[in-house]
């Protein structure tokens, strides 16, 4: 029974978080189904605030990183970086493209997914529109992007820090094995694109007219870098990243607020508070599945090894998993199972969660947010247009990116 209950409420949490009815946030449904899956005691109360406490670090990151991105988009930083794509788009919709894919790949890495989901997209709409191009191409770059791209640092996705945490890396060590593998998944993406978009891609643009550009903030830039430096220094400190993230949006949320260009409730709306408590709850109602035999039946399926066809195994069961139940859920459920097997099946592990999710809409929230920024500006992607981007990335960038990292991996001894 425990097995069935906690089945059955992991899928309504995740069909709440797709639909959003009314518009109510995702914790509406994940605080009462955790707490139903500890009444039952298919959690006891005990392995419930482990769990809790587990993630709260992670937590914790995810909020300062979310405050820190809508700080830099206050300051204009996402306005300076599309006015300077379409500036040297030159008219051309091929290089405003290329364009799109390296900011969207540095947003992502340093600033998380969420931010070029949520702060980047409209730019991009914004961008195209004002060079006449279609904004289909560039549009799905941000959401595959945001996937695809988020493989670098352990600070890009909240998916990232966890399989961090179960590494045992340090942050350097993480981002120079992953970094093969991140730019790996961004070539093949760029491929696959330009010739899947190819007539969108034909369709004349202009260049943009001459005019003022936006300033570029180079007092947020330097925080920005000075953040990433204490990412590195709390690593080899041993200490939690989120308060390098929480420094920086400290820095950047005083400046605001003595401007008064913000405020301090808008600053915890920044935060996403519910959300994150959306993630802590969601963890227990995983716990609880995990416990009722997902964890036996992933433990049967999952390679323990490191030789490349097992890498490419754990990446492709990672992908599926990532699909039927959201990649947070999966990356939970797969991460005690393969960390006991070192740092190269954890990595695996993420390449999967990460990529996988570009395949289905439910793959990962981010996906789903995306989905709801074209929705609000009458633009929603088609569900079979989705699906043959995704058929075609997918596959290829999770092979292509697995068997950079077993090259890696071989390369440093790891």
């Amino acid at each position: 029974m425990h097995e069935t209950v906690s089945v059955l409420l992991l899928l309504a949490v995740l069909a709440f978080a797709v639909v959003r009815p009314r518009g109510l946030p995702e914790a509406v449904a994940a605080v009462p189904a955790a707490a139903v899956v500890v009444a039952i005691g298919a959690v006891s109360p005990a392995d419930a605030w482990e769990q809790t406490r587990t993630l709260l670090p992670v937590v914790g990151f995810l909020a300062a990183v979310l405050a820190l991105a809508r700080l830099c988009d206050d300051d204009g930083l996402f306005a300076a970086a599309g006015d300077a794509v379409a500036r040297r788009g030159g008219g051309s919709p091929g290089r405003l493209l290329g364009g799109v894919f390296a900011v969207a790949a540095v947003v992502t890495a340093v600033l998380s997914l969420d931010a070029t989901v949520v702060l980047l997209t409209p730019v991009v709409f914004a961008t195209a529109a004002r060079v006449g191009a279609r904004v289909r191409p560039h549009a799905y770059a941000t959401a595959h992007l945001a996937n695809s791209a988020s493989l670098l640092l352990p600070v890009s996705n909240l998916t990232n820090l966890l399989a961090f945490a179960a590494s045992g890396l340090t942050f350097t060590r993480f981002a120079a094995l992953m970094a093969p593998p991140w730019l790996a998944a961004i070539a093949v993406e760029y491929a696959v694109f330009r010739r899947f978009f190819r007539a969108d891609l034909t369709n004349g643009a202009h260049p943009v007219r001459a005019g003022a550009a936006p300033p570029v903030p180079a007092f947020t830039l330097l925080v920005l870098a000075l953040t990433l430096g204490g990412f590195v220094v709390t690593s080899f400190a041993d200490a939690n990243p989120a308060w390098a993230a929480l420094g920086g949006a400290l820095v950047l949320g005083v400046r605001a607020l003595l401007r008064r260009r913000t405020t301090v409730p808008a600053l915890v709306r920044a935060a996403n508070p519910l959300f994150c408590l959306f993630v802590l709850a969601l963890g227990i109602v995983v716990k609880a599945v995990v416990a009722g035999g997902l964890g036996t039946a992933m433990g049967r399926l999952l390679p323990d090894g490191g030789s490349l066809p097992e890498l490419l195994a754990t990446a492709a069961l990672a992908a599926v998993l990532a699909n039927v139940i959201n990649n947070l859920p999966a990356v939970l459920a797969l991460l005690p199972l393969a960390a006991p097997a070192g740092p190269g099946p954890v990595l695996a592990v993420l390449i999967g969660v990460n990529l996988g999710p570009n395949l289905t809409y439910v793959g990962s929230l981010a996906t789903l947010l995306w989905r709801r920024v074209l929705r609000e500006r009458g633009a929603e992607p088609g569900l079979g247009e989705f699906t043959r981007l995704g058929l075609l990335t997918v596959p290829a960038t999770l092979a292509a990116s697995t068997a950079a990292l077993w090259a890696m991996l071989r390369a440093v001894g790891g």
